[in-house]
């Protein structure tokens, strides 16, 4: 086998390993990386990125992680900086924020320097796992690392922030964002209102929706259904019908979060019909109710017959 068809193979193979790393295809991804020893041909940092962060597509953390400390036997390359940054990122994907902070505080020891990347799935890694407080000292710590926060790290830390009930850190991590010269974004957004509708303040949730109209901030499903989930937390009905309304006017389909989100909002109120209207239209909205939706309406209507 001549030098130049190793290569090409090589960088076909590569190729392929990419593209299943784009398509999710993470068992397809496996068995190329798997299968090129036996062709004469050593997978590079490149390759195994991309079938760690095939493995991460897919929610196989374990597989991610296994690949990561097989490298050696594969490759006989040392995983660097790009390597560690699609493990960390497969198991924030898996929700396995402890194994995510273990491997970026490996990183030094290997002198490997995590970058933007590396900090920011670690933060959101901690989001997933409810831990704000790691989120915000993972933060804290890029400066020092010479490392300058982008939006990805702040939508993760304010992400954070909303889960663990800390909507006052949220919203103010929100409000820096203009002062450190990063654009305020759906995804920032997003987290904002989340974690207002999660701290009840439905008032400060709709003020930033405003505020994203205001500035041209596109929203999506994620943005409508927090701000009507809000309106639940705070009885207003009314606004939480209005803003289910006005989604197709945003090319926006209502799915059965946002149905659930309105009619629990008119349990709250004591507006059963409206809640048992919602229910029967889901399906014409093609939204599926769930258990959510009908026991929200099954107590809307058992408030309306003790209050009758």
């Amino acid at each position: 086998m001549s030098h130049v068809r190793v290569a090409a193979n090589a960088i076909t193979c590569s190729a392929s390993i990419s593209n299943c790393e784009k398509g999710g295809q993470w068992q397809l991804a496996y068995s190329l990386l798997s299968g090129m020893p036996a062709m004469r041909l050593v997978p590079n940092e490149f390759t195994c990125s991309a079938a760690i962060s095939a493995c991460q597509r897919a929610g196989q953390w374990q597989l991610g992680l296994s690949l990561l400390s097989c490298m050696f036997d594969l490759s006989s390359v040392a995983p660097d900086r790009i390597t560690y940054s699609a493990a960390i990122s497969a198991l924030e994907a898996g929700g396995q924020w402890q194994l995510a902070l273990q491997l970026l505080g490996r990183m030094p020891d290997l002198r490997l320097v995590p970058n933007e990347i590396t900090f920011s799935a670690a933060i959101s890694a901690c989001e997933k796992g409810g831990q704000w407080q790691l989120a915000l000292r993972l933060l804290g710590c890029m400066p020092e690392m010479g490392l300058v926060p982008n939006e990805f790290s702040y939508g993760a830390a304010i992400s954070a922030c909303g889960k663990g009930g800390q909507w006052q850190l949220a919203f103010k991590l929100l409000s820096d964002l203009p002062d450190k010269r990063l654009v305020v974004d759906q995804v920032s957004c997003n987290a904002a209102i989340s974690a207002c509708e999660k701290g009840s303040k439905w008032e400060l949730a709709l003020s930033l929706l405003r505020k994203m109209h205001d500035t041209r901030i596109a929203r999506n499903k994620i943005t409508c259904n927090a701000a009507i989930s809000s309106c639940k937390a705070g009885s207003q009905w009314q606004l939480a019908l209005s803003l289910l309304s006005s989604m197709p006017c945003s090319r926006l389909v209502p799915d059965t979060i946002s149905c659930s989100a309105a009619i629990s909002a008119c349990e709250k109120g004591g507006h059963w019909k409206f809640a048992l209207g919602l229910l029967s239209s889901m399906p014409d909205m093609r939204a599926v109710p769930d258990e959510i939706s009908f026991n929200a309406a099954i107590s809307a209507c058992w408030k309306g017959y003790l209050y009758s």
